[in-house]
Formats: C-alpha cells, structure tokens, sequence
C-alpha cells in the first residue's frame, strides 16, 4: 500500500558506518511512493556510493553546492531543495552533524538543506555508545527537539567498534514506520492487535518423516504486511516456510505441528482484536510416532491416523468480541463448503479460494479469492498479488 504516495523526502546521510542501511531505506520510501532525493556528506561516500542510491531513488545524488554540466557550473540550489521537501531525514546523524545542526554550522549541503527546510525533519542518530551517552550528545539531542525537531530513538545491540550498547541507527523498517505513522496519524488498524496463522504445519511420521501440504505461507506473510502497513501490532504463529519478514511492531512464532499451533493460539487468541487463520493445518496426524526412523525393508503396512487440534474451532468457540477470518482451499462443491465452514465455526467471514483457479493456492505469488461474509454475501475478486489480496481481505474486515 502507497503510505507514502506523492510525498517528498529529503534524505541527507552524514558520514558513519550505519550509511551502508540508507539504500535499503531509499528503495522502502519509493515502495511505498514516496519520491526521495539524497544529499550526503564527502564523508558519507566512504561508506555508501552515490551511484547505489542514485539508482534507486531514480534522482542524481547531491553532495556539494555545484555540479558541473557539460563544463559549465550548475547551482544545486538548497532552499529549492528545503522547500520542496514534504519531510527531511537525516540518517544516520553522526555526533559531528549533530553539533552542525544544533550550532547552524553551514560546511556542507546538507546543513545547508537543513536550515533552508520549512517541513518537518526527522534525525536518526548513529554512534558508539560512549559518544552516545556522553553529555553534549545527550545535549544536543535535547536541543534539537526543543528545534522541533523529531529524534528517533537509538538502537541496542553490536556496534562497529565491537562494543555492544546503545548507539545503533535503527532498522530501515523501523525508521519507514515512524514516518508512515508521521503521515498517516490515522492508520486504519492502528492500536488494533492482530493474529494471524500462516504456513503448514508438518506432524511426525518418525523423526525423519511427516505428514504435510505444499503451503508456502506467502499468504499468511502478505496479511501481516498489510497488517502492519496499516498500523496494527501483529502477532504471526507461523509453520516451516521460507518467507521472511521484521517489523518493530511484528512478533513471529514459529511452530512445527498443529498441536504447538494450537497451544499458541489459545495463549494469544484471549488478548487480540482480529483472527486470521491462513495456516494449512494438516487435518489429520499418525495416531503413534515412530522412535526410529522407519527402514524402508521394514515397511509400513497401516498408518493409522488421527485429527490433530482444531484451533479454528477454538477461537469460533470461545469468540467474545474479535473478528474471525477463516480460509478455505476449494476442490469441488467450493460455495457450499466455504459457507458450511463459515456456519460450523462461527466465524465474521471466510476467504475462499480453489485450487482449479490457475495461478491461485499453495506456491504462487498470485491469487484469486472470494471474500464470504457472516450475512453469506460473496465478493469475489479476480486473480491479483497475494499483497493486493491481502488489502481487499482487510478492507473486507473493516466494513464488518
């Protein structure tokens, strides 16, 4: 979703080692359409090329108060660039540009764009943790808020001096939420919490061997993105898959089998706002596991199996004031099954989709659903990204 569509944001990177995040950051604004233009220090080019960022903020990188072209000196001229700008970040903001900005030092274009900008700026300060700690960095940051400024917080964790503390620029992903939320002070999901089941689950034949389906869990993955873009707190109980995703407002859990998701379920389903259950649960598990693997001359003659735990049935069941969303994959009889799914497990509304559907279910990156909701209403959408799938499913949840 377009958070950021037709914003513009100055960038302006100063010359320490968290430079190196800064492209992963410029490709997240302009995935989310925001237009980025970058201005760096001499020194930020030691860490990261203005050709990497140039290239994927689709604009010429400035770092100096002229350019030449064609031999001929050309201005870049700063107050266009403080005017132009929708939101100005600094990132990272060693302790030297800190002072700059705090003390209108003019040295370079990048204090310059900062004293010319008329729009809101954000700082995301980066430096080894005495630095951080020290009291004129600790002074300066408090100056600059008192500016009107918005200081994001630091990071805990390794530093590039080998040390471990405080001092670390966030994450791309968290900086990208904190000027999602900026522009979007009224997210659609914000204060909401959401859990949502993703992947397959794989229950225990022996120790090498099990019972399972070819899910991917791209779907469940693309609901929480979603979920997150539009401001929710998202608790992810997810089964084996490939997929990966971090967010400061994510927390995954990773389960192997239908019993463990279940148990996660019943501890997180009391506390959230909204249920989806994407996982592909295997329906049935061997009623005994093996303690050893199986030899292939020894053979098995009956596999006797059971049901494993039904934890959409659960969260049907116990239902208080949450919105449950189950899914059904469809071989035949897709409408009635679905409906009899939805009825049977007390749910707000179910997301049909069918196997016979080319590019639709396990594997793909696409697919096509039908959205059921409790009054049996059917809104079906044609073949389209699990992420735009994903949005139709919220907007479907928010007209509930």
């Amino acid at each position: 979703m377009n958070f950021l569509g037709g914003k513009k944001i100055v960038l302006g990177i100063s010359g320490g080692i968290a430079a190196y995040k800064t492209p992963l950051l410029v490709r997240a604004f302009v995935q989310h359409g925001a237009e980025v233009q970058v201005v760096m220090t001499t020194s930020a080019k030691d860490f990261v090329t203005p050709l990497t960022l140039a290239t994927l903020s689709k604009n010429p990188v400035l770092s100096t108060f002229t350019a030449e072209d064609q031999d001929n000196p050309v201005w870049n001229d700063h107050v266009a660039l403080g005017l132009w700008a929708d939101l100005m970040l600094v990132a990272p903001a060693t302790s030297n540009t800190l002072s700059s900005m705090v003390h209108g030092r003019c040295n370079n274009l990048l204090m310059a764009v900062y004293l010319s900008a008329k729009c809101p700026v954000f700082i995301a300060p980066a430096m080894d943790l005495d630095m951080y700690a020290h009291p004129s960095t600790q002074k300066n940051l408090a100056t600059l808020a008192t500016y009107g400024n918005k200081v994001l917080p630091v990071g805990k964790g390794f530093l590039a001096s080998g040390l471990e503390g405080k001092g670390r620029m966030l994450a791309p992903e968290e900086i990208l939420s904190a000027v999602v939320d900026h522009f979007n002070p009224e997210l659609k999901l914000k204060g909401k919490k959401v859990l949502i089941t993703a992947g397959p689950t794989y229950e225990a034949i022996d120790p090498v061997r099990f019972i399972g389906n070819h899910s991917s869990g791209k779907m469940g993955y693309a609901l929480a993105k979603i979920a997150l873009a539009m401001g929710a707190e998202v608790h992810l109980i997810s089964g084996p898959t490939a997929e990966k995703l971090s967010h400061p407002q994510l927390t995954v859990y990773p389960i192997l089998s239908a019993s463990e998701l279940f148990g996660k379920v019943k501890s997180l389903y009391e506390s959230v706002d909204i249920a989806i259950a994407a996982a592909a649960v295997a329906d049935f598990k061997p009623k005994d596991k093996a303690s050893q693997k199986i030899k292939k001359e020894d053979g098995v003659e009956v596999l006797t199996l059971t049901p494993t735990s039904d934890s959409l049935a659960y969260m049907g069941k116990h239902k208080k004031n949450q919105i449950l969303i189950g899914f059904a994959l469809e071989t035949e009889n897709e409408l009635e099954h679905a409906k009899s799914k939805l009825k049977n497990k007390n749910l707000d509304g179910i997301v049909l989709n069918s196997l016979h559907d080319a590019g639709s279910g396990f594997g793909t990156s696409t697919n096509k659903i039908s959205f059921i909701d409790r009054s049996l209403k059917v809104s079906a959408h044609p073949l389209m990204s699990k992420e735009s799938c994903a949005t139709q499913i919220f907007e479907q949840i928010l007209s509930l």
